[in-house]
């Protein structure tokens, strides 16, 4: 795989039990560009090599008044260095592709992970780690994947120099086969606390993170209570906590740096202590002192390599296992139980098993559940976006399972409309501007939405000054709208698409009773003939309904008008009028007084005695 083939046609199933697991998966993924760089690094690390084999001939030479010797050896050399040139580039244009690729292929994974979850990945993973993982996280991994080749080269050119010295010059070979190993292993000790110290460092910049954003998208919120003092405050606070993590961060791998370089040194300078001993002694040619001085600092330069994929793996392990989490997440826990079905889109009653709940097609339901998180849960099951640790049976839409349906169909048959749907930048026209039916114009969605007053304020706030609002530019998740238009934009855009069933979760709970009535007036009327559930405690939207539901403890407890369950089930009418129990009690005492005839007599003969 080449940059320029990217994106992948398809980037696999990854292996996301574990975050070493994944990075494994990833390395074997891109078995190919690992083997070029690994081969490219040999080259590179050899041509290194032989410039002490080089420099010792050319020495040899001279002492011997070699002139042929003295060509040879600067013709080696000169061989050497153009291996060294080649290798060295090609290994860093593979090791980058390798880098790049892999992390396209973990963005391209995290981007269907996405798309097949929907708004149900926020409510199971946070979205500043959603963010942490496709940005920084990716960059991370795909380090260890570019770090992996070079330090595989470097290993067995180490093996390779290390066997090579012990048969050229045993004397001085066997010290230096027996000091690598200890300059390789000598920091893996320290590794575990580095990294600890590096976890530390990135769990505190993303509490920072996460403090930064909030208050950059609660500012409004803030400037309106004077709290933007408070929040700074805090802010500083939790950035001198990653200051401070991140020096000890630093303190740790600065040892780790300073003992790379103590222990080469020591090493360097005991061989040559020995050599020269060896050399006046008659043991060892000059030449030979030098191959093997040379090679031994050639050395320490893949054995940067080991430090640096110690550090790789460090820093990526985390973000691996972050990484794995997010792809570890299904759809629901059936679908890869049942296999699927042609890609059909059914039409029907929409039926919910768990909770019996049944929006009859073609109607607009109105659910009311007393607990708004058990609302969100059941608005997400009905689209098809359950936990994969709930194991209720699936949703039903014409009798088909939406677990047993693709994935593209199932999005397409049933849509739902978070409570906090997200705007993203761009035009009006862009945002209306996805896969749509085609019955429901944007202009209709837009009047039946009721965003007449966003459509003047987007133009006020256009700077073409072309006048037209579909050509305005809505800012990073709608931020300069309030909550109420931005609500209503996110309404008109669920309508443009015209699904078969719509589930609506608290679509109107921002705007004023006025705008609300005629928005629940309006949906009606455009979404005649098709399923619309509609999630929703507030009276001028339920009186508009076809049918209203009552969802107690998670069972269906009555089903019928919004006025006839007001006048017939306490519960409705607490949830829904947010009577305290001591005002049902009154409500119902008063009920039973009207009803009763004797308490009217006596109401009257009271009356007339006074």
């Amino acid at each position: 795989m080449q940059i320029r083939d990217l994106p992948y046609p398809d980037p696999g199933i990854p292996d996301a039990r574990s975050g070493p697991r994944f990075l494994l998966w990833l390395g074997r993924s891109q078995l190919g560009g690992q083997i070029k760089a690994v081969c490219w690094g040999l080259l590179h690390f050899a041509g290194i090599a032989g410039l002490s084999v080089g420099a010792g001939l050319a020495v040899q030479a001279v002492i011997d008044r070699s002139g042929g010797g003295l060509v040879f050896a600067g013709g080696f050399i000169a061989l050497c260095g153009a291996a060294i040139s080649v290798g060295d580039t090609m290994l860093h244009r593979t090791a980058v592709t390798n880098w790049i690729t892999a992390a396209a292929r973990v963005q391209q994974l995290l981007a269907r992970k996405t798309a097949q979850l929907g708004a149900a990945l926020t409510r199971r993973v946070a979205a500043g780690e959603v963010v942490a993982v496709s940005t920084g996280d990716v960059e991370k991994i795909g380090w260890f994947v570019e770090a992996l080749s070079r330090f595989l080269a470097a290993v067995i050119a180490v093996v390779l120099v290390c066997v090579g010295l012990v048969l050229y010059l045993p004397e001085l070979g066997t010290l230096v086969a027996v000091g690598v190993p200890v300059l390789a292993v000598a920091v893996l000790p320290l590794l575990p606390r580095a990294a600890q110290r590096a976890d530390v460092q990135r769990e505190k910049a993303g509490k920072a993170t996460e403090l930064a954003s909030d208050t950059v998208a609660g500012l409004r919120v803030l400037r309106g209570i004077g709290g933007e003092e408070l929040f700074l405050g805090r802010y500083r606070a939790a950035s001198q906590e990653v200051r401070k993590a991140a020096v000890r961060s630093a303190r740790m791998w600065s040892l780790i740096s300073a003992i790379q370089v103590l222990l080469p040194g020591i090493m360097l300078i005991s061989v040559i202590w020995y050599g020269a001993r060896l050399v006046l002694d008659g043991r060892i040619e000059v030449g030979g002192l030098v191959t093997v001085y040379s090679a031994v600092t050639l050395l320490l330069f893949p054995l940067r390599h080991f430090e640096e994929i110690a550090m790789a793996y460090s820093f990526s392990r985390p973000s691996a296992k972050r990484a794995a989490r997010v792809l570890s997440l299904e759809r629901t826990a059936f679908e890869d139980e049942r296999g699927g079905l042609d890609d059909a889109r059914p039409t029907g009653d929409l039926y919910d098993p768990a909770t019996g709940l049944l929006a009859p097609s073609g109607l607009l339901t109105a659910v009311v559940c007393g607990d708004p998180d058990a609302a969100g849960r059941l608005a997400e099951r009905l689209g098809g976006h359950a936990a994969a640790e709930e194991k209720s049976e699936s949703v039903l839409l014409g009798g088909v399972a939406l677990d047993d349906l693709p994935l593209d169909a199932a999005r397409a048959s049933v849509l739902v409309q978070d409570k906090d749907p997200v705007l993203l930048s761009g035009t009006l026209a862009e945002l209306l501007d996805i896969p749509a039916s085609g019955a429901v114009d944007p202009e209709k969605a837009l009047a039946a939405a009721q965003c007449g007053d966003v459509l003047d304020a987007l133009i006020q706030a256009s700077v073409d000054g072309s006048g037209d609002p579909m050509r305005s530019r809505i800012t990073e998740r709608g931020r300069s709208l309030s909550g109420g238009q931005r609500q209503r934009l996110a309404l008109a855009r669920s309508l443009v698409t015209d699904p078969e069933v719509l589930v609506l979760d608290e679509p109107t709970s921002a705007v004023d009773s006025h705008t609300e009535a005629r928005i629940a007036q309006s949906v009606k009327e455009l979404r005649a003939g098709r399923t619309t559930v509609v999630f929703a405690s507030s009276p001028l939207l339920l009186d508009h309904a076809d049918r209203v539901v009552f969802i107690h403890e998670g069972q269906v407890s009555a089903v019928g008008s919004h006025r006839e369950l007001v006048r017939d089930d306490p519960g409705y009418r607490a949830v829904v009028t947010r009577e305290t129990e001591d005002e049902q009690c009154g409500t119902a005492a008063a009920q039973r007084q009207i009803m009763t005839p004797a308490s009217a007599r006596a109401r009257e003969e009271i009356e007339e005695s006074a």
